[in-house]
């Protein structure tokens, strides 16, 4: 009941709610991204939602335009020289993912469930295994399993893993203890960076299991 009908409800008025409590300071930010570097004030990239449908996540931009396409792509480490000065407060605080209360009061997300992976990244969705896609059976969210169990340094196959079993397990408990293991890892800025490809460990198997079957 709680996975079909509450979660779903607690989304819409909490949303609401964080998004009236948060309208200057988004006015603030907004004006601090413009003064700070050209180009938009939001940030809009293709992501996996739920049942593997596509929609665009909404962020504050946090690096200069175009930057996804130069340097190291996807990844961003410590001392990104594609990060602007904004940016990079933004980032360590979180604040780049208020405008996704947005995604969740049209109900692409969630407050709690798997993050949305990139379409392509860390591989596209026809190369997922069935097990795999079971982390789609429910919105994703700002905030999971995944990212109070390693965050950004967790390996993919791992991390959806643990996505999968938040899928199974899913209650209003354990959301509870999500939102607050989430709080006290934005506050000491744990597992926020970028040290490794993550993506790399699914590649290396993937080719040893072609190399088998030859």
């Amino acid at each position: 009941m709680y996975k079909k009908f509450f979660k779903r409800m607690f989304d819409v008025i909490f949303s609401l709610i964080c998004i009236i409590i948060c309208l200057i300071p988004m006015a603030v930010i907004a004006v601090a991204i413009k003064i700070d570097s050209r180009g938009p004030v939001f940030f809009k990239q293709k992501r996996l939602g739920y049942k593997g449908k596509v929609f665009e996540i909404i962020k504050f931009r946090s690096m200069c335009v175009g930057a996804e396409h130069t340097g190291s792509g996807v990844y961003s480490g410590k001392g990104d020289a594609r990060v602007t000065r904004i940016g990079n407060i933004l980032r360590k605080t979180s604040l780049d993912e208020i405008p996704q209360f947005f995604n969740i009061l049209r109900g692409d997300m969630s407050f709690i469930g798997p993050r949305p992976p990139l379409t392509y990244h860390p591989w596209p969705i026809e190369e997922y295994t069935d097990e795999q896609l079971r982390m789609f059976d429910i919105r994703p969210g700002i905030t999971g399993w995944a990212q109070i169990n390693g965050r950004k340094d967790v390996e993919w196959n791992h991390r959806i893993e643990l996505n999968v079993w938040y899928v199974d397990h899913v209650s209003l408990l354990l959301d509870i203890k999500i939102a607050f293991m989430t709080a006290f890892k934005v506050f000491t800025n744990a597992d926020n960076e970028n040290k490794t490809e993550t993506v790399k460990k699914h590649v290396a198997e993937k080719d040893e299991k072609e190399s088998v079957g030859k």
